[in-house]
Parts: C-alpha cells; sequence; structure tokens
C-alpha cells in the first residue's frame, strides 16, 4: 500500500481543488479552456507525479539502484502531448478539442497508475474523471458571470442581401446580448440592437439590389456560453465571408 495512501489521495484532492479553482476562472471570463480543461490537467499532473514518486518502490534495492523505470514515466509523460495535440484543432478563432486532448493526457495517467499497481489513484481518479465530465457541466452553467464583460466580434458580409437581420435573430437564439452595434463607414453607429433592426430593415430593403461591396459589422456580445459557439454559427451563414474575434473581453479594464 506503499504510496497509495491517505496521505497521497489528500494530495490528488488539492490538485482536483486547486485546479478545479483556475478552471472557475476561466469558466467565468468563458475561454476556450475552461473548468473541466484545466481540472483534467491538474489532476493529471499530480497523478503523474505520484507514479514518479511511489509507483517503482518495488523494484528498488536498498542501496543499490537497479534500474530507473520513472524514466518510462517521463517518457509517456512527453510523448502523449502528440497524440493529444492531433485533436486540437482551430477554425479562424475558434478552438477545439481541448477537453478531449486533456482526457488523452487523463486515461495515459490512469493507465500508468493501474500498471505500476496504484489500484487505490486509479479508482480514486476514475471516480474524479466521472464528476469532472457529468457533474462540472451542470456548475459551469450556474456560475455567475461578470456583468462587465463583453467580447467584440468583427463579421464580414456580402452587401445587398439582407444578412444583417439575420444575424442579429442568429445571436438571439443562441442566447447572445447585444450590447452596442457598429456597421462600416458608410452606415451608422447604434448603441443597441434596437437601433440595429432598423438599419437591418433598410438592408432587407435593399437586398434586391445586386451585391455590393462587403459590410464589415463590429458587435459586443455577452452570454453564458463561449463565443466560440456564436462564431461558429455565424461562419456558417450562407453569405458570411469573415468572423473573428475583436478586442476581447472589451468590458474589462
Amino acid at each position: 500500500m506503499t504510496g497509495q495512501g491517505w496521505l497521497q489521495l489528500g494530495e490528488l484532492t488539492l490538485a482536483f481543488v486547486l485546479s478545479a479553482l483556475v478552471g472557475v476562472e476561466r469558466e467565468i471570463r468563458q475561454k476556450s479552456a475552461g473548468l473541466r480543461t484545466h481540472t483534467l490537467v491538474g489532476v493529471s499532473a499530480a497523478l503523474f507525479m505520484l507514479i514518479s514518486k511511489y509507483g517503482f518502490m518495488d523494484v528498488l534495492a536498498y542501496g543499490k539502484v537497479i534500474l530507473d523505470p520513472s524514466r518510462v514515466a517521463a517518457q509517456v509523460v512527453s510523448g502523449i502531448g502528440f497524440i493529444g495535440g492531433g485533436v486540437i484543432f482551430m477554425r479562424r478563432d475558434m478552438v477545439r478539442g481541448l477537453t478531449t486532448a486533456a482526457s488523452i493526457w487523463f486515461t495515459a495517467a490512469l493507465g500508468m497508475t493501474c500498471g505500476a499497481g496504484l489500484f487505490a489513484l486509479a479508482v480514486a481518479t476514475v471516480v474524479g474523471y466521472y464528476i469532472i465530465m457529468l457533474g462540472f457541466p451542470f456548475l459551469a452553467r450556474r456560475l455567475p458571470r461578470s456583468r462587465r464583460l463583453a467580447t467584440e466580434i468583427h463579421i464580414s458580409y456580402e452587401d445587398g442581401r439582407g444578412l444583417l437581420r439575420s444575424i442579429l435573430i442568429r445571436c438571439t437564439e443562441l442566447r447572445f446580448a447585444i450590447e452596442r452595434v457598429q456597421l462600416g463607414p458608410a452606415r451608422s453607429f447604434t448603441e443597441d440592437a434596437e437601433g440595429a433592426l432598423d438599419i437591418a430593415d433598410q438592408e432587407a430593403a435593399e437586398a434586391t439590389l445586386p451585391p455590393k461591396n462587403a459590410v464589415r459589422l463590429a458587435m459586443l456580445v455577452k452570454g453564458k456560453r463561449p463565443v466560440s459557439h456564436l462564431i461558429a454559427a455565424l461562419s456558417d451563414m450562407d453569405g458570411i465571408l469573415e468572423v473573428a474575434l475583436g478586442n476581447e473581453d472589451a468590458g474589462l479594464d
């Protein structure tokens, strides 16, 4: 039972709590790597450390080192990064696959734990894994969001097709509040979404005309979901040329 007692379980619990606290801060700020990702990475790193400290005591003789199996753990830690990196991809300003990469890293640590004979740690971390993956989404949805937090996104779309109203509707469907809307130099500036609807009506009336130049739209949006969901949805709309983040966290100091 060396290396898998209450002390080690306490160390894992501390890693769980502290890394979750980091994830909570990232989740409140609606970053791509949030609560689950940071907690998985923190617990996995602690587990790797415990394996290095206690997982090979049965192959070491007193006063004489028979071999150094901890080098295997070090190589797994560095090698698994290539596999985890393979599931992460970026589409425009949206990053996907971070939690998947963290879970791959976690699974590698879990397999090494079982191979080292640290069964109590392995069972405890599996329980922690299901708490993270099944319980934390409910917690994340109930976290308070900063009232000052707003993200600026820039959208470029084809003029003359009446797309502004469709963009505003899509934002509403995804439960994003629009604080400010600004169109290109040829159009006006409005402080809220109501004025943007008036511009959308004017644009819809011009939709029968041949398309002219692209329109640049800047919006400050807030929502309970990460802004990457909104960027992905807008990018898939017909006639949208580009969607990108502007001054991220524009509502913060």
